[in-house]
């Protein structure tokens, strides 16, 4: 059976749980967060119909899922939504369709480019350490990418970053992999310790 099937599958006894809990009220300040679900195989196709489910779900929570990301080389998922907490995020998910994620990051986001899509899409994840880096310091990196990305070819389109985890993520559009590191190097010399080409659905 696929892998995206069996956690569909094991999740819901989870979710009996999680449905028992409170569900947060539409009301209540939310704030912005990246999930991560790490399935190890799964599809493009198979991610925009369990994001369907989570559109329909989302409303209970109190959860606004913006767009998501899918590297389908290495089986992995990201979800970008506003809620109320992230377990608001992980009800909505459970709720919708069973597939929980691995983990869910309070983020702060720069400011958004517009995506050209004549470019492939490639997300990036910086591990730089729990507290060892704060929002301030990633936009000012961010400027420095900015000003050297022309140069290998690149457009950056965002950045999100958790300061608490220490982990920043960085969506661009690039001719390949290389090049955004190459960006990266240049610029500020922190290489990401993930790269990886993207779909993005929303």
């Amino acid at each position: 059976m696929h892998t995206y099937s069996l956690q569909k599958a094991s999740a819901a006894a989870a979710f009996s749980l999680l449905a028992a809990n409170a569900i947060a009220a539409p009301s209540a300040p939310r704030q912005l967060y990246l999930d991560v679900h790490d399935l190890g195989s799964v599809s493009a196709a198979a991610v925009a119909d369990a994001h369907q489910q989570d559109l329909a779900t989302q409303d209970q929570y109190g959860v606004s899922f913006l767009r998501y990301w899918v590297d389908e080389a290495n089986g992995k998922v990201y979800c970008l939504s506003e809620a109320p907490s992230a377990k608001a995020v992980s009800e909505t998910h459970a709720h919708a369709h069973g597939l929980l994620p691995t983990a869910v990051y309070p983020v702060s986001a720069g400011t958004e480019a517009a995506q050209t899509r004549k470019q492939s899409l490639f997300l990036d994840v910086h591990h730089v350490g729990a507290g060892k880096i704060t929002v301030a310091e990633v936009a000012s990196a961010h400027q420095k990418d900015l000003a050297v990305q022309a140069r290998h070819g690149v457009r950056f389109i965002n950045y999100w970053v958790d300061p608490d985890a220490g982990d920043i993520y960085c969506l661009s559009e690039a001719p390949n992999a290389d090049a955004v590191l190459a960006t990266h190097r240049e610029a500020h010399g922190l290489v990401s310790d993930e790269i990886a080409r993207v779909s993005e659905g929303r």
